[in-house]
């Protein structure tokens, strides 16, 4: 590309986006596998393919791409692949949502085609908006989980964590959406507040309270609390259910609230949790009233058929009928939904597969992982502690990874592939053999798939090189990026899979983001109508502010509230920055005849230079610590306030000028756009890349390697930071005078009696002053000077003696104009001096000279007005 002789006066941001868009090639970011360089490799989240990236996909791949961006430049060989996750339910529901079907409207293959179809153009549109935000992605390790050879390796991981014991097939009581006629797993259970009726009947002699009404026909018994003395007589006699007709016992546990309701409360199988401790617990039998599409089952008698809601009115009006329905009372209620239509979940026993969650062992291997920040290591213990159920991973549904597995019909043994089959789907493929127990070669395949966690677990195995074999070659990763609403799915679901087949931990760190939040701080949704997508923000300011909005809002781990002012505030930064940029490519590339140098010149040179070695330190630790809110304040305060408020307000004098110190100005300058340019590139790549080509005169930010300059001078940075405290004072002297920024000052004369400091005529070309610099003490010759009376204290103390007290001050000895008296004398009478009557000014003189006095910090400055 040509190079123009100074950068444009407006930066247009869309021009250079598309510009560099097309610039940059896939390959520049790579992952090679025959580098020696040390490898990074990031686990990144694969999203679901909805077809339109979010703003917290944003966020977090904003993140990811400071990462990346940041290791390439420190020498190391990154892995940042894009990976798709694709099975699962949010696929199913759009698909019958657009279709107007359900999964049972059509055939198993249509139904998978048609899933396939829509993600497939799903992903090519998220894939295009991940290559407009600039996202330097490992392209070549793209990977998408629908696909064979991902699936495949999650069918492995499941045949071998069942050789292992880790998988087991079991009936057993398990969350179910009737909606989605599903088993879903605790971590897929989404919480609400809600109200329902608490319903007190006679319950064959004994008053019950129930929420469930319409699980009558399911109870199996009835508990109290053992020192609950109003059933101490009842324990172990029988009752019979109303309506029913069939009998339960009474039974004493001691997790029975006696406070609630009546104290007695039916056992149904199953209404919640509690139900289902009691059942396992005492032995109970198993009544199933619901069936996985949410109609009442045979043992309901008359109510068959009918759907829960339509059940419980039902037999609440046969309540009343029978008389048996003594009160009711609204309650609150906390309701868990399915994650994905918020449907209420059922609790049903069917037979399912499972995962054995060993907590202890997953908490071992989290507490060798390094957590940013550390606190969330908390969230994932929590979860571990609190988990009662293995982990259900069959799903009632098509569009997910097949578990393969059949079963012999003539014995109904379970038959394995072989893993060099794997792939297989067991409703479409058979097995090879004849039944290994009876000979039989009539065989039905398992229709349950995999829960899509089963897929999205094993990403890490997946990048790092896992077949099967051993330990991968790039395994572990590096850093796994995530959210914090993930930490029980993700990030525990991927530790478990990770000690299960490798016995390590699958990542060294874990990154934790949060959540972006509407203007008005709810969680964005369309019924609120404070969803802002990327596009919003990318079309009127730009990627890289949006970059910056992402990297800026908030600490790692923490919520960030989605503001405008915010995005404002960075295209400002990106403007002032670009003013600076081509302020400074003027100077550096102006004809002159004062030769280069590779080295600073004057005071202030080592000054800037000294700041902005410390700069430069400062923001590479916060990279270090993915500190990106930290990183990115370093280098605006720097840049705006260092730079452009205090250094080029320095330097221009000598930059106008053919001072063999313009060299000093010359090299300052470069070096610190350069470091500018590099500490900027992995937050607004766009922008970076920009201002480096003009600057190193085509060369792409790409290729620079990580700033390490580095200069100290403990002497710069004290008489550095002293000059620029005083051209403050004098500007403020220069204000409070009248006088214009620019007008002469005068002779200034600046004492520092510990040390000699020289500016090489800096601060005087800045302030517009003659300025000399002496390492003595001045010898001043101070007076006292006029007395400025406080005239809200005397006039309102004083009244109409006021004026003949000003004049009796003003005859005062100078001792007692400094000291004032208790009284002083005015017209013959004594008048006592009120508290803070006036202030006394002083006169000062050097040499006979009158001048004015200023002290900043240790330095005295003595002004000699022109």
């Amino acid at each position: 590309m040509s190079l123009p002789e100074e950068l444009p006066k407006t930066y247009d941001f869309a021009a250079v986006e598309k510009r560099w868009l097309g610039e940059w090639n896939d390959s520049d970011f790579y992952f090679d596998t025959q580098s020696n360089k040390p490898q990074y490799v990031i686990d990144t989240p694969p999203p679901y393919p909805t077809g339109k990236l979010h703003i917290g996909h944003a966020l977090n791949w904003v993140y990811m791409d400071i990462i990346a961006r940041y290791k390439r430049m420190t020498g190391y060989n990154v892995m940042f692949p894009q990976g798709w996750d694709c099975h699962g339910l949010p696929t199913e529901v759009k698909v019958e949502e657009t279709h107007n079907i359900t999964k049972n409207d059509v055939s198993r293959e249509e139904f998978r085609r048609m899933c396939r179809e829509l993600t497939v153009d799903n992903i090519a549109a998220m894939r295009q908006s991940l290559r407009t935000m600039g996202f330097s992605v490992d392209w070549s390790n793209e990977y998408i989980t629908m696909e064979p050879y991902y699936y495949g390796k999650t069918q492995l991981s499941f045949l071998r964590m069942l050789k292992d014991g880790y998988i087991y097939q079991d009936e057993h009581p398990v969350n179910y959406c009737t909606r989605c006629e599903t088993a879903i797993a605790f971590a897929e259970v989404s919480y609400y507040e809600g109200t329902t009726l608490l319903n007190f009947f006679d319950f064959d002699g004994l008053e019950i309270a129930t929420t469930r009404p319409e699980l009558l026909a399911a109870c199996v018994a009835v508990a109290v609390h053992p020192d609950d003395e109003r059933y101490t007589e009842s324990v172990g006699k029988t009752l019979r259910v109303p309506i029913f007709g069939h009998d339960v016992t009474i039974i004493a546990d001691d997790a029975v609230d006696m406070n609630f309701g009546s104290g007695a409360v039916m056992i149904c199988t199953f209404g919640d949790k509690t139900d289902v401790f009691w059942w396992k617990k005492h032995h109970l039998p198993l009544r199933k009233a619901l069936s996985t599409n949410g109609t009442m089952t045979a043992i309901c008698g008359k109510y068959q058929g009918m759907t829960s809601k339509a059940c419980r009115e039902a037999i609440l009006a046969d309540m009343k009928a029978l008389g048996i329905l003594k009160s009711q009372k609204q309650i609150d209620q906390r309701v868990g939904g399915c994650w994905r239509c918020k449907t209420p979940i059922e609790i049903l026993s069917e037979r399912q597969w499972f995962v054995r969650v060993k907590g202890d062992e997953i908490v071992k291997a989290a507490r060798e992982i390094k957590w940013y920040p550390e606190h969330m290591l908390q969230r994932l213990e929590n979860w571990a502690e609190q988990m009662e159920w293995d982990w259900c991973i069959s799903r009632q549904r098509l569009f997910a990874t097949p578990i393969p597995v059949w079963f012999c019909d003539q014995c109904g043994e379970m038959i394995l592939p072989d893993e060099a089959d794997l792939p297989i789907d067991p409703t479409i493929d058979k097995p090879k053999h004849a039944c290994p127990k009876c000979g039989g070669s009539s065989f039905t395949g398992e229709t349950d798939v995999l829960d899509t966690w089963m897929d999205s677990s094993i990403t890490d195995l997946h990048i790092t090189g896992w077949d099967g074999s051993g330990r991968p070659p790039y395994f572990p990763s590096q850093i796994r990026p995530q959210g914090h609403d993930i930490i029980r799915t993700w990030a525990f679901y991927t530790i478990l899979r990770s000690i299960a087949l490798t016995g390590e931990k699958p990542w060294d760190g874990i990154l934790i983001n949060g959540m972006v939040l509407g203007e008005d701080g709810f969680k964005m949704s369309k019924s609120r109508g404070n969803v802002i997508g990327p596009e919003d923000v990318m079309g009127p300011y730009g990627v890289d502010a949006l970059r910056q909005w992402a990297a800026a809002g908030s600490s790692t781990g923490q919520d960030i509230q989605f503001n405008w002012n915010d995005v404002v505030a960075a295209s400002r930064f990106q403007t002032k920055m670009w003013n600076i940029v081509r302020f400074s490519l003027m100077q550096i590339n102006k004809e002159t005849t004062v030769p280069e140098t590779n080295g600073p010149s004057t005071l202030i040179d080592r000054w800037m230079l000294a700041n902005l070695s410390h700069t430069i330190a400062e923001v590479t630790d916060a990279m270090e610590n993915y500190l990106f809110d930290k990183g990115l304040k370093l280098i605006r305060d720097f840049a705006w306030n260092v730079l452009a408020d205090e250094y080029l307000e320095f330097v221009k004098g000598r930059l106008y000028s053919e001072d063999p110190d313009r060299a000093g100005a010359v090299y300052t300058l470069r070096t610190t756009v350069d470091a500018l340019c590099t500490m900027l590139s992995p937050y607004i790549p766009f922008f970076a890349q920009e201002c480096y080509h003009h600057l190193s005169g085509g060369a792409r930010i790409i290729d620079h390697p990580w700033s390490s300059f580095s200069y100290t001078d403990a002497d710069a940075m004290r008489d550095g930071d002293l000059v620029v405290n005083i051209v403050g004072v004098l500007r403020k002297y220069k204000h409070d005078a009248g006088l214009a920024l620019n007008a002469p000052l005068g002779e200034t004369t600046i004492y520092t009696p510990s040390h000699n400091v020289d500016d090489a005529g800096d601060l005087g070309r800045t302030v517009n002053a003659q300025v000399t610099w002496k390492a003595e003490e001045p010898k001043l010759e101070k007076k006292v000077g006029d007395v400025v009376f406080n005239k809200g204290v005397v006039g309102k103390t004083l009244r109409g003696k006021a004026g003949a007290f000003m004049a009796a001050v003003n005859a005062l000895s100078d001792a007692d104009k400094i000291t004032p008296p208790a009284f002083v004398v005015a017209d013959g009478e004594e008048i006592a001096v009120p508290e803070n009557a006036w202030t006394t000014s002083y006169v000062y003189s050097v040499s006979g000279m009158a001048v004015d006095v200023i002290m900043v910090d240790d330095a005295i400055i003595t002004i000699r007005k022109a």
